[in-house]
C-alpha cells in the first residue's frame, strides 16, 4: 500500500515536473518581444554617436586642418564658411565620422550602395565613407569653396586607381545610398575628385555631408534577385538584412533595400551574381543590445533564404562590429 502510494506520488511529481518545464519554454519564448521602430532607430544612431569624432576650427583664418583618430588628413578654408550666406569668423564646431570597414558601417546603417545610371543600386567597394558637419552657434554651415582629405590608402587595403568620388543621398526614410560626383556637379565650384598617389588618396569636394571614395563591384555572372524571410514580428521597421560579399575585404557592405508585399526582404534589382558565395547577416535590437545572425550561403537563382529566431544571438555593439568583420 505504501509503495503503491509512493510510486503514485512520484508519477505525479514527474508529470508536474515535466508541466513546469514546458510552462517556462513558453515564457522564455513570449519574453522575446521584437523591438518598435524606435528602438531599433535608436541603436542606429548610437553606432552613429559612437563613431562620431568632435573638432574645433577657427573660422577667418584661411586654411584649417584636422587630422581624425585612424589618420585622415581634412583640410577646410575658414575664409569660405557661411552662414545663411553670410561669412563667419570665430569659433566652429565640425562633427566628423569615418568609416572603413562594414561592422562600422551596419552599426550606422550607412552600407555602400551605389546608385546606377538607370535608377537601381548595386553594390561599391568603398575607400571610406566620411561625414563632415560644421556648425556656429548649433546653425549648419555652408562653404563656397572646395575641401581635401588625404586618405592612406593602408585603411582601405591598398590602393585602387577605380576608385572615384561619390556623394551621400539620404531618401525620406533617413536611408543613404551613394550617387556618382560627375564633373561640374559637386560643390559651388563643380571641382570633385580622387587621386591616388603613393600611399594616400587625395580627395577632393565642394559639400558638407557624406562623400565616399568608390568603385561599383563588378562581376561576369548571371545575375538574379535574391528574398530573405526573417522571424515572425520583425520587418523593415525593426530589422534589417545585409549582404557581406566573400573575398571583398572588409570595406563593402550591401543592403537589402526593399519589403515585398509578402513580407520579404529583397534587392529588387536583380543585382545579385549567381554562384556568389557571401553572407546574409540579419540585425535588430533587444533591450539595448543588438540581436543579430550570420548565414555563409551561395546564392542560387530566385532563392529564399530563411532565418529562425533560434538562429540569432544577442551580443553588444563590440561584439557584433568583430564578428561583421570577421567575415572573409
Amino acid at each position: 500500500m505504501n509503495t503503491n502510494f509512493r510510486k503514485i506520488g512520484l508519477l505525479f511529481l514527474a508529470l508536474a515536473t515535466f508541466a513546469s518545464c514546458d510552462d517556462n519554454d513558453g515564457e522564455n519564448e513570449t519574453k522575446i518581444t521584437p523591438p518598435t521602430a524606435e528602438a531599433f532607430k535608436s541603436i542606429n544612431e548610437q553606432g552613429v554617436k559612437k563613431n562620431t569624432q568632435n573638432f574645433t576650427i577657427t573660422a577667418g583664418a584661411g586654411v584649417v586642418s584636422f587630422t581624425s583618430a585612424k589618420g585622415v588628413k581634412v583640410n577646410i578654408n575658414g575664409d569660405c564658411l557661411t552662414k545663411n550666406g553670410v561669412a563667419v569668423t570665430g569659433e566652429v564646431k565640425i562633427e566628423y565620422i569615418e568609416l572603413f570597414d562594414k561592422g562600422n558601417m551596419l552599426i550606422t546603417n550607412k552600407p555602400t550602395m551605389g546608385i546606377t545610371a538607370d535608377g537601381k543600386k548595386n553594390l561599391l567597394i568603398s575607400g571610406g565613407e566620411f561625414f563632415i558637419k560644421a556648425t556656429q552657434g548649433g546653425v549648419e554651415l555652408q562653404t563656397s569653396c572646395s575641401m581635401n582629405m588625404m586618405v592612406p590608402t593602408a585603411l582601405t587595403d591598398g590602393l585602387d586607381n577605380a576608385m572615384t568620388l561619390w556623394t551621400g543621398v539620404i531618401d525620406d526614410k533617413g536611408e543613404l545610398a551613394w550617387r556618382e560626383a560627375k564633373a561640374g556637379a559637386d560643390g559651388a565650384n563643380g571641382k570633385g575628385g580622387v587621386q591616388g598617389e603613393g600611399n594616400n588618396y587625395y580627395v577632393t569636394f565642394g559639400n558638407f555631408g557624406w562623400t565616399n571614395v568608390d568603385r561599383f563591384y563588378s562581376d561576369p555572372r548571371p545575375k538574379t534577385t535574391l528574398l530573405v524571410d526573417v522571424p515572425e514580428g520583425y520587418d523593415n521597421t525593426n530589422s534589417a538584412v545585409y549582404l557581406s560579399y566573400d573575398g571583398e575585404g572588409t570595406n563593402a557592405l550591401a543592403k537589402l533595400d526593399t519589403y515585398t508585399a509578402a513580407g520579404l526582404f529583397s534587392e529588387h534589382y536583380g543585382q545579385i551574381p549567381v554562384g556568389l558565395a557571401c553572407h546574409i547577416i540579419f540585425a535588430t535590437e533587444d533591450n539595448g543590445q543588438w540581436r543579430y545572425a550570420i548565414k555563409g550561403v551561395t546564392i542560387a537563382a530566385n532563392q529564399t533564404y530563411t532565418f529562425s529566431l533560434a538562429e540569432t544571438t544577442v551580443g553588444s555593439e563590440a561584439q557584433l562590429v568583430a564578428a561583421i568583420n570577421a567575415i572573409q
